[in-house]
């Protein structure tokens, strides 16, 4: 019988990495045959196009800097899937797929739960409030209405005050 999917969004936020280590913790073991799922780990890069374009229109010399911005989104791509590797490596759970995929978090989050077919997409949380969200998107609201599975969204709990 072949495992189900199950397709993880990471960014390189402390909310991202958190719902790794919480998703890891509940869903797998360091045995892998016995653990339910299959582990995709999925990072959206952006495009350099799009993120000096998120600088404001037609900025000086923005075609002159794509290529080190796209050198830098590239080194930040590999930093998040270091780092899930590592966690992953911590618990043991070593037979995981890793991917960056450039896009909008939203699509290719969306896109991989069809690739896949995952049964289940895991997002952090940012927590952002309903006018931040108005203004920047949720991430984890679009997927929960438009990926073709069940969406579990991992909310980093608040410091605990002793």
């Amino acid at each position: 019988m072949e495992k189900s999917v199950m397709v993880v969004g990471m960014d390189d936020s402390v909310h991202s990495y958190h719902a790794l280590e919480w998703t890891l913790q509940h869903f797998f073991t360091p045995s892998p045959e016995k653990s339910l799922f299959k582990l995709v780990i999925v990072h959206a890069k952006p495009s350099p196009v799009t993120a000096v374009g998120l600088a404001g229109p037609a900025v000086a010399g923005a075609a002159e800097v794509i290529p080190y911005v796209d050198r830098d989104l590239k080194i930040i791509a590999a930093r998040v899937l270091d780092k899930a590797k590592e966690i992953c490596t911590a618990t043991e759970v070593n037979n995981v797929l890793f991917e960056a995929v450039e896009g909008d978090p939203r699509n290719v989050l969306c896109e991989a739960v069809e690739k896949h077919h995952a049964s289940v997409l895991v997002v952090g949380s940012h927590g952002y409030g309903a006018i931040k969200r108005a203004v920047l998107g949720s991430v984890s609201d679009y997927c929960a209405h438009h990926a073709h599975c069940s969406v579990m969204i991992v909310k980093k709990p608040p410091k605990i005050k002793h």
